[in-house]
């Protein structure tokens, strides 16, 4: 019997890279490996179901799971994690010194229903007493004019998004004054080119993120590892092949980021900040699973739904494929 051959679109990652150059094996499997952007991804996936199998935003893949329409079913790989105090950007100018001084203020936003700014608009709200009806939302392309949500989303009557002027950016309105500030994954243009008047909200981000992760234990989820519902029906083994591949590819570049013998990655003090990591978080820093992060993905679950973007509340164990929940032990 021969192996699956399907195509498989993935960032290129430490994690992944194992996969990718063929250190690591999916049983069963011969994949086409595609390293793509997010946002090329995403697209691809939730528009046109490009993919065999595919990292995907966990805010549209809930989406699709709540509207009972996903083509793909996912598996609790973690490919993308961050912790989001990183992801607000303010002018100086425009008397933000705190997050409460976000209230009333117009932020502009690529989509308003990116992982990203599901987990930014939840912390506002829990840490700081801001709720998405506060702020004035301008969506937006970020650095090319217009830009769709990738899956069309319902909000609720409260919620104010204006859709940026025709032809105008949000990184030119930034620069400009129009919005007050930028929420999303990426960083806008003028903030890496160094503006004088546009800054992180957080100052000390790693500190703001460190107080977070003590308080609530929690490492924000972005995306998840998902593969097509036909090929779940077809081959029930899929999805703990893609489990076990995708945590040994990580476990690979774990062990190699903590190799101090010469740094794996272009940086200095990679082991340093990687000790402290783990004096906060423990030793499984990026764990895989549903259960280990169960917490997590109902926190998440739960700013999905209370932000309107989930029809209903969606329960962790609808996400995952159930193959993907249990693994044997020796």
């Amino acid at each position: 019997m021969s192996n699956l051959q399907l195509s498989l679109a993935m960032g290129d990652y430490d994690r992944t890279r194992p996969i990718y150059d063929g250190r690591v094996r999916i049983d069963g499997v011969d994949p086409n490996c595609m390293l793509l952007s997010p946002e090329e991804m995403f697209f691809r996936a939730f528009r046109h179901q490009a993919f065999d199998i595919s990292e995907l935003s966990l805010s549209s893949y809930s989406i699709s799971v709540a509207r009972g329409d996903p083509h793909y079913v996912a598996v609790p790989v973690f490919l993308s994690r961050a912790f989001r105090h990183t992801s607000i950007y303010i002018r100086s100018d425009k008397g933000i010194a705190s997050p409460r001084d976000l209230r009333g203020k117009r932020i502009g936003i690529a989509e308003y229903q990116l992982s990203a700014n599901v987990w930014v608009r939840g912390i506002l709200k829990d840490e700081y007493g801001i709720a998405p009806s506060d702020i004035v939302w301008v969506r937006g392309g970020m650095n090319s004019p217009g830009r769709p949500e990738k899956i069309k989303v319902d909000l609720p009557a409260d919620i104010r998004v204006e859709e940026a002027p025709e032809g105008a950016t949000l990184d030119a309105m930034l620069v400009s004054g129009e919005i007050d500030g930028f929420i999303g994954p990426r960083a806008p243009l003028c903030y890496d080119q160094g503006h004088p008047q546009v800054t992180r909200l957080f100052a000390d981000t790693v500190g703001a993120a460190e107080t977070y992760y003590a308080k609530t234990g929690i490492f924000p989820i972005m995306h998840v590892l998902g593969f097509r519902r036909s090929l779940a029906d077809a081959h029930p083994w899929l999805a703990g092949a893609l489990l076990k591949a995708f945590t040994q590819a990580r476990q690979m570049a774990e062990t190699m980021l903590a190799d101090t013998s010469a740094t794996k990655v272009t940086m200095p003090f990679v082991e340093d900040n990687l000790r402290r990591a783990r004096q906060l978080m423990g030793a499984d820093i990026w764990s895989y699973g549903a259960g280990a992060n169960r917490n997590v993905l109902e926190t998440f679950l739960g700013y999905h739904f209370d932000q309107g973007l989930s029809p209903r509340k969606v329960e962790v164990s609808e996400l995952f494929h159930p193959a993907s929940l249990e693994s044997y032990s020796l």
